[in-house]
Parts: structure tokens; sequence; C-alpha cells
């Protein structure tokens, strides 16, 4: 790190590259103003250094990774904010009509303030099954088993993405 608090640019370019391929392969995409989003990444390595984990470079973090977990990147909001508003709240991620120039970028409502309600209806419509079903927060992949998967096997967050929905 430099005395402006910012990574060497070769660490931000091998992240870059890695989110980059990661994104694409799947189906996603990055912000095409690599300045911007090489600033993000930076911004990502950052965090990771000051928490243990890339918490988005948007938000306020309490530091206490349980209760962060909704937005470490990716964050639980990304597919959302990309089907609603073309682009994830940092704006890391885009959608392809961004990506293509069909629509721009404009500034989103923070999803987050909306996640007790969410979770409260959530507590409301639970159903009782023999075997739980667990939702990956971050691509909605969902199994039933006993206990979330180690790894999603579709976008690879860690279990702790998990949250059991039924």
């Amino acid at each position: 790190m430099n005395e402006q608090g910012s990574i060497k640019s070769e660490e931000v370019e091998k992240l870059y590259k890695r989110l980059n391929h990661d994104a694409e392969s799947s189906g996603y995409h990055l912000n095409p103003d690599i300045d911007f989003t090489k600033d993000l990444v930076n911004s990502l390595i950052i965090n990771e250094t000051r928490y243990g984990y890339w918490v988005c470079p948007c938000r306020l973090a309490s530091g206490k990774k349980s209760e962060n977990l909704d937005i470490i990147c990716p964050c639980d909001y990304r597919d959302e904010d990309l089907n609603e508003y073309g682009t994830c709240y940092c704006a890391l991620y885009v959608s392809k009509k961004i990506l293509d120039g069909k629509q721009e970028i404009k500034s989103i409502p923070e999803r987050r303030l909306q996640r007790e309600k969410i979770e409260e209806k959530l507590q409301r419509e639970k159903y009782s099954l023999q075997i739980p079903v667990w939702r990956c927060k971050v691509c909605g992949y969902l199994c039933g088993r006993n206990k979330p998967p180690e790894i999603c096997p579709i976008c690879k967050a860690k279990k702790e993405r998990f949250e059991r929905l039924l």
C-alpha cells in the first residue's frame, strides 16, 4: 500500500482480471469504465486488508463479518439491482444493456434498508419441511439438505452466504 492508501497497480490489475474473468464466465459484466472499475477493485482490496473480506466499497461496514454478510462483494442485492436498474449499488457489475451503451448508469436506491422488512416477511411465511431448503444469497441457488454446501456450485460463494429459506 502506498501513502495515499491505494494498492499497488499490479495487485489491482491482477484482481481486476480475476473478477472480470469470473464475472464473464458466470454471465455477469464489470463496469466498462476501466478506471472507475479499478478504483472499486482498489477499494475492495483496501476493505479486505481492513476487515478481512471484500465488503462493498460504497457501503459502511460495521467490521463484524456476521453483520456484513449481505454486503460482501458480490452482495446479496446485486442481481435485483442489475435486473431493476442495470447496475449494482456501487456500479461494479452492470447489465448487458449498460455494457453495450444502450442504457446509462444512474443512481439507485439503497436496497439494504429494506432488509429487515424482507426478513420479517420470510419469518412469517416459513413452511415446515422435513429437509431444510438453503438459498445462496448471492446467486439464488437453492438446495434441500441438512446444512448448506461449503461452496455454492454456481457462484462459488462460501457457506456463510447461504440462508435457510424453508
